[in-house]
C-alpha cells in the first residue's frame, strides 16, 4: 500500500498548500512560506525546492497535469489525432464546439484550453527556476555543502516541461531566470531549444538515481536516471522534426545527418535512440508478462512502467478523469461510480486493431468496452428502461450523434485501467498510479530507430507482439505506426507518433484537411494570442498569423 511510505506528495501538501499555477510569468505559488526561513537547511532546500515541483506532475483543474485532466497536454495530444473522437450527443459535449474543433484541426488562435496549457507549462518552468536560484543562493552561504544533486534534478524537471512545451508550441521563449520582465522575454528557435533541451538532460544524468521512479520510496514519482534515458531517446526519436525550424516548406532534415556527441562518440538520430533505449533495458526494465499489470489498481511493482504520476484517492487530489468521462452513464453507476458518455474510438482505431474480425488484435478487450458491457458480477447492463441491454457500437461513431439511435450508445469506450471499485469523487481518485512511459515503448523506439537507420528491428516489434499473443510482423515503418497505436492506445502519444510519420495532417473519418494543412502549419498549435500581446517581438507560428 502506498500509505505504508513517507511519500513526498503528501507530505508537501501538508507543508506548502501550493495553490495551482495560473499566470503566465507571475508564478508565486510558496505564498504559504516563510522566504527568510524555508530554505534554511539543506533538508528544507530538498523540502521546497526540490519535492515541492513534484507536486505540479498531475492536476486537479482543468488544462493542469501532464495527465489526468481535461482540456490541458494529454487532450491536446490525443483529440486532434485519429485515434481518439468526442463526439456531440444531443445536449451533451458539443462544449461550444471545442471538441469538434480539436478533432477538425480548427482550435483557432483564442482557443482558452491551447492557452491555459501554455500557462501551466510555463508556470512549472517559472518555478523550476526560481528553485534553481534559491539552490544557488544556498550554495553560495553553504560551500562545503553540495547542492549539485538538486539542481541536477530541478534542470532535468524543467527540461521535461520545455520538451512538452516546444513539442506543442514550436518556437517559444527559453526563460532560464525567474526575474525576467515580459519584455526580455526571447523567443527561440524550435532547433535552439530543441538542443537546449538535450544537453540539460545530458549534463543533468550523472547526478540523477538510478533508483526505479515508478515505485514506492524516496524516488517515487521522481525524475531518476531512467527517466531521463527515456526523454533524451524520445528527443532523439523526433529530432527530424525538432530540429526542424521551418515546418510548413515540407522540407526536414534526415536524421542520419543529425549528431549527437554521447560518451565520446558521435552518434546520428537513431544510433542515438538506440543509445539510451539500451541504457533503460541495462537497468533491468523489461515487458511484464501480463499487459493488464501495467494499469491495475495497485500498479507500482511493475517492472515496465518507468514514469508514472502516483496516486492515491484518499491522500492525494491527482485526478483521472479518462474513464469517467468515457463510460455511459448506466455503465458507471453499475460500478457505483459516475460516467459522462463521452470520449470513443475513432473507425481508423477499429480497422487498425481488425475490430469485429478473426484476426482482431488481442489488445482491444485489453483496451476497450465494445459491444454488451456487463457490471463487475458479470451481470448485463441495461439501459434506462431496465429491460435493454446496453451495447455500444463501435462502428457507428461519428463526429456528430445528435438525434440519431446510437446517440448515447456509439463508439467503442476506455477500458485500459483496472476499474477501481471504491474510487472517489465518481470514479476520478483513483489507486492507479496514470502511466507516462513505460518499457514497451523503449522497445518501439528502438525497433524503429533501426530501421530508419536501415538496420532490422524485428526483434523489439515482435517481442511486443509476442507479449500480447499477436502474430509476428515485419518491422516496417507503416506496421510501426500501427503498433503504437495496438501497443500505447490512450497513452497520449499518437499526435507526436502521427506527425513524425507525417500522417498528422491527412484527412480521415469525418475530418477533411483545413485550408492549407498540407502545408504542415496544425503540426504545432499556436502562440495563444494573449501572450503575443504581452511581448510585441514575440512571432505566432506559421500558419496562424
Amino acid at each position: 500500500m502506498k500509505r505504508q511510505y513517507t511519500f513526498i506528495f503528501l507530505l508537501l501538501s501538508l507543508l506548502l498548500g501550493m495553490p495551482s499555477c495560473s499566470k503566465f510569468l507571475e508564478e508565486d505559488p510558496r505564498d504559504s512560506l516563510d522566504e527568510d526561513t524555508a530554505y534554511e537547511t539543506l533538508q528544507e532546500l530538498f523540502q521546497n525546492g526540490v519535492l515541492s515541483l513534484y507536486n505540479h506532475i498531475g492536476g486537479y483543474n482543468d488544462s493542469q497535469g501532464l495527465q489526468g485532466t481535461g482540456r490541458g497536454v494529454y487532450d491536446l495530444n490525443t483529440f486532434t489525432t485519429d485515434e481518439a473522437i468526442m463526439p456531440t450527443r444531443g445536449a451533451d459535449w458539443f462544449d461550444g464546439g471545442f471538441w469538434q474543433g480539436l478533432y477538425l484541426h480548427r482550435w483557432g488562435v483564442n482557443n482558452d484550453a491551447i492557452h491555459d496549457t501554455w500557462e501551466y507549462l510555463y508556470g512549472v518552468i517559472i518555478l523550476c527556476n526560481k528553485s534553481l536560484k534559491k539552490i544557488q543562493s544556498y550554495a553560495e552561504k553553504h560551500p562545503d555543502e553540495d547542492t549539485r544533486i538538486y539542481a541536477a534534478e530541478v534542470r532535468a524537471l524543467r527540461a521535461m516541461f520545455y520538451y512538452y512545451t516546444m513539442d506543442l508550441f514550436g518556437n517559444i521563449p527559453l526563460l532560464l531566470s525567474s526575474d525576467l520582465h515580459v519584455s526580455d522575454i526571447e523567443q527561440q528557435k524550435r532547433s535552439q531549444t530543441f538542443r537546449f533541451i538535450f544537453d540539460e538532460l545530458q549534463d543533468a544524468v550523472p547526478f540523477l538515481s538510478k533508483e526505479r521512479s515508478n515505485q514506492p520510496g524516496i524516488y517515487y514519482g521522481r525524475i531518476t536516471q531512467p527517466v531521463a534515458y527515456f526523454l533524451l531517446a524520445k528527443l532523439a526519436l523526433n529530432a527530424e522534426i525538432y530540429a526542424d525550424d521551418l515546418w510548413t516548406d515540407s522540407d526536414k532534415p534526415d536524421g542520419k545527418q543529425l549528431f549527437f556527441d554521447i560518451d565520446g562518440n558521435r552518434l546520428n538520430a537513431w544510433e542515438t535512440v538506440q543509445y539510451y533505449c539500451r541504457q533503460i533495458t541495462s537497468a533491468g526494465y523489461r515487458l511484464e508478462a501480463d499487459y493488464t499489470l501495467n494499469f491495475a489498481i495497485f500498479n507500482e511493482s511493475s517492472q515496465e512502467n518507468i514514469f508514472v504520476i502516483p496516486m492515491d484517492k484518499t491522500l492525494y487530489t491527482n485526478q483521472f478523469i479518462y474513464l469517467f468521462r468515457s463510460r455511459h452513464y448506466n455503465h458507471a453507476k453499475a460500478y457505483g461510480l459516475g460516467g459522462e458518455n463521452g470520449s470513443s474510438a475513432t473507425l481508423e482505431v477499429l480497422e487498425t486493431f481488425g475490430y469485429d474480425t478473426p484476426d482482431t488484435d488481442p489488445r482491444f478487450d485489453f483496451c476497450y468496452f465494445a459491444g454488451p458491457v456487463k457490471d463487475l458480477d458479470g451481470n448485463p447492463i441495461l439501459l434506462d428502461d431496465e429491460q435493454t441491454p446496453l451495447v455500444y457500437e463501435p462502428w457507428q461513431v461519428s463526429l456528430d450523434l445528435s438525434g440519431t439511435a446510437y446517440e448515447q450508445t456509439a463508439g467503442a469506450r476506455m477500458k485500459k485501467y483496472e476499474v477501481d471499485k471504491t474510487a472517489l469523487k465518481d470514479g476520478k481518485l483513483i489507486n492507479n498510479d496514470i502511466v507516462l512511459f513505460r518499457y514497451a515503448d523503449v522497445l518501439l523506439m528502438q525497433s524503429e530507430a533501426k530501421v530508419r537507420n536501415g538496420e532490422d528491428g524485428n526483434a523489439e516489434l515482435n517481442e511486443i507482439r509476442n507479449r500480447a499473443g499477436a502474430s509476428p510482423r515485419t518491422a516496417t515503418l507503416e506496421n510501426l505506426l500501427a503498433e503504437r497505436q495496438l501497443e500505447l492506445a490512450w497513452e497520449g502519444w499518437r499526435r507526436q507518433d502521427m506527425i513524425r510519420f507525417g500522417t498528422f495532417t491527412r484527412p480521415y473519418s469525418f475530418r477533411p484537411q483545413v485550408e492549407n494543412e498540407t502545408s504542415g502549419f496544425t503540426t504545432v498549435f499556436p502562440i495563444p494570442q494573449k501572450i503575443l500581446g504581452m511581448n510585441k517581438a514575440m512571432k505566432q507560428n506559421p500558419g496562424y498569423e
